[in-house]
């Protein structure tokens, strides 16, 4: 079958079960972080009750989208014994979601939980933070009391004096090269993990959007490497989205939202990426738009022919 008549299939499927109530769609999105699956509806624990209901307002499903109410729902779940919750609290603190960027305080949260969820450890292993001494246990800090915060540089070690003093040689020339591509591959292949995304699928997004141009910008206000337009960069906690690693990251978790929101499909994945989510959810599946339609056959195609996970 040629990939046009798939994606008409495709859309009169789905217009078809979109007669059926959303309700059992929206029970049924996987509510995951970490690569943690909760498949039982009621959960056993007051800790996953918690971490349940933190992850629905944390991506809109199944209740209002709210970082706020998130972040409180997750300390709670981490005052219950939640090594996952202290994870997704330092997450949010990490990639600057509620507005700033605090590093200081997401590896302290990291810390809480690295004994027993292995994504802390791996994530305070990045930050040079594993055995830094950090407050314990860390404090719950709502958004409008945050200040952005880098953990500082260790203080190198002393080194012995040298045998006789010898005149320094002149230190070279500071280079500072360009973003390339081979640097955007890298940093995908490093983050995509963390978003529970195939790599292949990431890059596969970049090259339709921007083409792995760090500055691009379209006619629709659609900025940076993966075309993040002013709201779902805001949406995302992107403050500069001219920064290709904020811009990766805002990108990703964009495309890993509506992954878990149309229940891993990948095909409306691309196509709210592409168009909107409202668009998609308007139209019962892909929208009858040529640029949409083309957009997704793409990079469809290219995971195709790379052997890519086409489920993300």
């Amino acid at each position: 079958m040629c990939f046009i008549g798939a994606i008409e299939l495709h859309a009169r499927a789905r217009r078809s079960a979109a007669a059926r109530s959303w309700r059992h769609v929206v029970w049924a999105v996987p509510l995951l972080l970490g690569g943690a699956l909760h498949a039982r509806a009621q959960p056993a624990t007051e800790a996953e009750r918690l971490l349940e209901r933190a992850k629905r307002y944390e991506y809109g499903v199944g209740a209002p989208q709210n970082l706020d109410r998130a972040l409180e729902l997750y300390c709670a779940a981490s005052a219950h014994g939640s090594s996952e919750a202290s994870y997704q609290v330092g997450w949010l603190y990490l990639t600057g979601r509620l507005g700033r960027r605090d590093e200081v305080l997401a590896a302290a949260w990291f810390q809480r939980s690295a004994g027993q969820f292995p994504p802390a450890r791996a994530q305070l292993q990045r930050l040079d933070a594993l055995d830094r001494p950090l407050d314990q246990p860390p404090d719950c800090v709502p958004r409008a009391a945050l200040t952005a915060r880098v953990l500082p540089p260790r203080a190198p070690l002393a080194a012995a004096p040298p045998a006789r003093l010898a005149q320094p040689s002149p230190a070279p020339a500071a280079t500072v090269r360009a973003v390339e591509r081979r640097d955007i591959v890298a940093l995908v292949q490093r983050l995509a993990p963390d978003y529970r995304l195939d790599p292949a699928l990431v890059l596969a997004v970049i090259e339709a959007e921007s083409n792995f141009d760090p500055n691009a910008r379209s006619p629709k206000n659609a900025q940076g490497l993966m075309q993040l337009i002013p709201a779902t960069a805001a949406r995302f906690g992107v403050s500069d989205v001219w920064d290709p690693l904020a811009n990766l990251r805002g990108g990703m978790a964009y495309l890993r939202w509506l992954l878990d929101r149309f229940n891993g499909d990948l095909a409306l994945a691309l196509a709210g990426y592409n168009a909107g989510e409202q668009a998609v959810l308007r139209h019962g599946g892909i929208p009858p738009y040529p640029e949409t339609q083309g957009y997704v056959l793409r990079i469809l195609r290219t995971l195709e022919n790379q052997g890519g996970n086409r489920r993300g």
